[in-house]
Order: C-alpha cells, then structure tokens, then sequence
C-alpha cells in the first residue's frame, strides 16, 4: 500500500497519487458529472431490406464552439453489431471502453458464440439505468444496429435507461428534424439499402443546415450479411446561396 508522508503538516502523496487540498474533501462528498462538457449531437438510424445503416457526424462541440472536429462516434462492436453514441464523449469513450473490454472476454472464451445486438441493447439498458439510479449517468444516447439470424435489428438507449426498437431511430436534435424525414420513407415499406443511404444522406444535409451543433463531416456505419462497414470521414455537397435572403434570426 502506498502511504503519504507528512512535511510540514502538509500530506504529500506517494508515487501515482495526487495532492489533497486541506478542505477539498468534505465528509461524504461525492463528485458528479453534473452536465456533459464535449458534445456529439445526433445519430441516425435505419433498417433497410438486409440490414442497418448508421450515420453520425463527426463534431465535438464545447459548448457552442465546433472544438474538435473529427472525432468519431460510431464503433464496430463485433461482427454483426455497430453503436453510434450522442452526448458527452468522454462518457462515450468510458462505454466504448467498457464495451470493447467485454468483447475481448466473450472472444476469450472461445466457444464460438458471440453477443447479438438484441444482446448487447438489453446490456446497455441495465447499465444506463443503474447508473441513473447512483444519480450518476452517463449522458449519453446510444443506437445499437446489427444483424442476428438474418434479422435486422435496431433499437435505442438513452441516459436514463428508456429503450425501445423501431425501423428508425434518432438522438440529438434529428430526432426533431431527421426523425419525420426518415419515418415518411422508412416506415411504410422496407426499403433497399440504396434508398436507405439515400435518406440518410439527406437527413445528414438537413441537419447541416438546421442543427447549429452539427457538422458537415460524417461517418456511415452498414450492418448486412456481409458483416460490419465504417466509411467515413466523408462530406455532402451543400449550397448556401439563398442564405443572405434569411432574415429574423440574427
């Protein structure tokens, strides 16, 4: 055990610890995550005939300053599953970590079977509501899609461990502007995997122009049969030519 040696009356930390400011610690104080501090805004998901599409842009907003600006969002979990994550990325990279950790177990065991994405959204929704419950959360919202049995699969997890499925789904700011785009086409029929990238691509651009937290620089996640496909870093072509007739919104 590493002890702190005492100089001066002042604690001084062994080897790989930290100062403790006299008064710092109060008795039973416990430090939080109170709000997120860099930030990814929407995710964007649906189910075409054969498999999922996934797309997030690839902006790290400080508060309403574009930060970082090729960050990635979306992770390839396994061979048949893909998470995209909106929200606080740090808290996002301790899930990816976690997640990636759980995975290098399962493969260790080497019994040939592997977590579904039916199985890892059931995981996460335990996890996002018991660290709701220590008023602890992790401030994200996830969409995991993936494909099991031949069976498209995409289902939604936010902060507070509220889950549900559905043929499209949206975090973020697209869940107001993406969100009715993407039901409109998505939702009648099942579409081919041409149409869905399509639509999403244009929820991409929609959301450009409409979310002041979003980016023009994207990712593209595919779930099919064929396994898992990332692509990406990629951008849209946009036209700004009418936005001098804007008026009302200075």
């Amino acid at each position: 055990m590493k002890m702190a040696a005492v100089t001066g009356g002042i604690s001084v930390p062994g080897p790989g610890r930290f100062y403790s400011v006299p008064g710092s610690e109060l008795p039973g104080a416990v430090s939080r995550t109170l709000s997120p501090m860099v930030t990814g805004t929407s995710v964007l998901g649906v189910k075409f005939d054969g498999g999922v599409i996934l797309a997030a842009d690839m902006l790290g907003s400080y508060g309403s300053m574009a930060r970082f600006r090729n960050i990635p969002r979306l992770m390839r979990v396994n061979d048949n599953t893909v998470l995209g994550a909106s929200g606080d990325y740090a808290d996002y990279q301790y899930l990816k970590q976690a997640i990636e950790q759980m995975m290098i177990d399962e493969e260790l065991l080497g019994d040939g079977y592997s977590y579904s994405p039916k199985a890892i959204h059931s995981w996460l929704t335990r996890v996002m509501y018991n660290r709701r419950c220590k008023m602890n959360p992790l401030w994200n919202t996830v969409i995991i899609g993936g494909m099991n049995n031949g069976e498209s699969f995409l289902g939604y997890v936010d902060k507070l461990g509220v889950a549900y499925e559905a043929s499209t789904v949206a975090t973020g700011f697209g869940a107001y502007l993406a969100q009715p785009l993407m039901r409109e086409v998505a939702e009648k029929q099942l579409i081919s995997k041409d149409e869905a990238r399509q639509l999403i691509e244009r929820c991409l651009k929609v959301l450009y122009y409409r979310d002041a937290r979003s980016y023009n620089r994207y990712q593209i996640a595919t779930v099919s049969a064929a396994g898992v496909q990332i692509e990406g870093p990629m951008s849209a072509d946009t036209n700004w030519e009418i936005a001098h007739m804007i008026r009302g919104f200075e």
